[in-house]
């Protein structure tokens, strides 16, 4: 059985920023002769069958301010580009797009080539020097050749670059580089790549991610005996990685929800084309395994407003429009759509304003990705959530709970089918951002003894799986509701989730995310028709999770939970109204007088 996996590390990478540790380098600018990016050899012709320029492949380097540029040198790899543009970015940061930004790149007068011979290339992009932050090497026609001989086609796929250096030729015939040279992500001019070359050998092995194995989770009780959703490499992988795990797991006849291909693609700064067809590629195979496969992805990565991308031929900017255009061409199944939920990067702020920005963000995303195209009527997966990307305090202290909370509420009444929450692992506090001590977690290990705490986070899953909804594998029928303030304000402090139950009982999930103030909830129940509308009768179970069951000490990587108690049960008479604590949840659960 596989009871544990290990990452490995790919020798050929092109970014200097990654969205896992963050603790490697691109290959582009390390200063190492021998070392060379490679982009994934996946997406030429020979595997999409598509014609040789339909996924150029680009590398962007960042000079890190605004310099004078005339001159560029590219140290090639095999297979090099026979053709290529060189270009620059005039406006604010091309890898972070914005609504209102519409620039585009823009060819250096002598940027472009057409015959090149790869090796060590000079080019003179200019007479007078461009003032210039972000370039581009955007290349589409590829040499064929390998470095070595090689019976492996991929060997041959692609492009492959060893250094680059950027700058401008002095009135004395000099050049000065503007990049900067280091195998350090800290230290390096930071680049960014279409896509990377997913090979590596046994010795790339990093001992120091480990995650558990297949067999380790599916027979055990995390899955509570229900399928699983169960996700494979695209990115980062190959066609027949993904392949044979999907065989191993059929082969031991593990349950299966679905099949996630998806590895935060747009965090990746991956082409919504260049990606379809690495999933198109990967959902053809998988396909031929079992016609009852469920596939799905592409797990986006959190984003605001629109997930925006450069814009194609016809001036298409939106990302997912695009993929989705691709996939349906492929006439590959998508069965699903996933994506993910981390809406506060600024983890050092107050939590009591972001917490009140929840439902509204959530509700923008999911409208702009509708409005991208996403069909209703598959499954939309939350396939992670968690407050932030970064750990803080918030996430292990009462705000942790609210927003999980929150989350769960806001993204079923939104239509959303499952929610998988991020962080069930036992973990280490962390201070990130260099502000507060935190992390995405439920349970926290002690470095001193073997005590697990249990985490606020812990106690929210638990009133939202057991209390609010009925642990069982059934439908449960979500309900709009509407909060009315005596005093109305831009964001209500309170929200209310309602759902009836398998067993007929009415659950309404409530949050107060008032600080220091309690809230009072007048419950009403409004029907279609003529039908009156209806108060919760006879006993009511109230279930509360509050400062009174729970208290964080803020002692940097010693911090701890004071008070960890679970929610507090009461039962009593159906009322008018219900008491809210400040920072509290709250499940109330009963039936209607007349049993609707």
């Amino acid at each position: 059985p596989i009871n544990v996996s290990y990452g490995y590390r790919l020798p050929r990478r092109g970014n200097t920023i990654d969205q896992a540790n963050d603790d490697g380098y691109s290959r582009i600018a390390d200063g190492d002769g021998d070392s060379f990016w490679k982009s994934n050899p996946y997406l030429d012709s020979y595997f999409t069958g598509e014609p040789d320029d339909a996924h150029p492949q680009w590398v962007v380097i960042d000079l890190g301010a605004i310099k004078p540029v005339n001159s560029i040198r590219i140290h090639w790899g095999t297979p090099c580009a026979e053709r290529y543009r060189i270009e620059y970015w005039t406006e604010d940061d091309p890898m972070h797009l914005h609504q209102n930004s519409k620039d585009e790149w823009h060819l250096f007068p002598k940027g472009e080539a057409n015959h090149s011979s790869g090796g060590d290339e000079y080019i003179r992009l200019s007479g007078k020097a461009r003032s210039v932050r972000f370039l581009r090497i955007l290349m589409s026609q590829s040499s064929g050749t390998s470095a070595e001989r090689s019976n492996d086609i991929r060997d041959r796929l692609g492009f492959a670059i060893r250094e680059i250096d950027v700058g401008r030729i002095d009135g004395q015939g000099r050049f000065h580089d503007c990049v900067h040279h280091a195998p350090d992500r800290h230290k390096q001019t930071v680049i960014y790549v279409s896509s990377t070359d997913p090979w590596h050998r046994p010795t790339d092995i990093d001992y120091g991610v480990e995650q558990p194995g297949l067999d380790f989770v599916l027979r055990g009780e995390l899955t509570n005996g229900l399928p699983v959703l169960v996700p494979v490499g695209v990115l980062y992988g190959t066609p027949e990685t993904a392949t044979a795990e999907i065989k191993y797991l059929l082969k031991r006849q593990y349950p299966l929800e679905g099949i996630e291909l998806g590895e935060e693609p747009d965090g990746q700064w991956v082409s919504p084309e260049g990606y379809a067809a690495l999933y198109a590629g990967v959902a053809h195979r998988l396909s031929e395994l079992s016609s009852s496969l469920k596939l799905g992805g592409p797990s986006l990565q959190n984003f605001e407003s629109q997930l925006l991308t450069w814009p194609d031929a016809s001036g298409d900017r939106s990302w997912m429009n695009r993929f989705l255009k691709y996939i349906r061409t492929a006439g590959c199944p998508f069965d699903f759509f996933s994506f993910e939920f981390y809406p506060f990067d600024d983890i050092c702020s107050d939590s009591a304003p972001q917490l009140l920005e929840v439902p509204k963000r959530l509700g923008a995303m999911v409208a702009s990705l509708r409005a991208d195209g996403v069909p209703a009527t598959i499954p939309w997966f939350m396939t992670e959530y968690g407050y932030s990307v970064f750990a803080g305090r918030h996430e292990v202290d009462i705000p942790g709970a609210l927003f999980n909370a929150d989350t769960v509420g806001a993204f079923l009444t939104l239509q959303g089918s499952k929610a998988y929450q991020y962080g069930y692992e036992p973990n280490y506090l962390v201070d990130e951002l260099k502000c507060s001590w935190g992390n995405l977690m439920m349970l926290q290990l002690n470095p001193k003894n073997d005590q697990v705490n249990r985490l606020s986070a812990y106690y929210a899953a638990q009133l939202i799986t057991k209390e609010w909804m009925q642990r069982m594998n059934e439908t449960h029928d979500i309900f709009p509701v509407t909060v009315k303030q005596r005093k109305p304000t831009s964001s209500s402090a309170v929200t209310v989730y309602a759902l009836r139950r398998p067993d007929k009982q009415w659950a309404l999930l409530a949050i107060n995310k008032h600080l220091n103030r309690s809230a009072r909830l007048n419950v009403e129940f409004k029907f279609s028709g003529a039908q009156p509308p209806a108060r919760l009768a006879g006993q009511v179970e109230v279930i509360q999770f509050s400062r009174e069951q729970y208290a964080w000490r803020d002692d940097g990587p010693n911090g701890h939970p004071i008070r960890s108690l679970p929610p507090v049960h009461l039962t009593r008479e159906a009322s008018s109204s219900y008491e809210l604590p400040p920072y509290s949840l709250t499940v109330l659960r009963g039936k209607l007088p007349d049993s609707r």
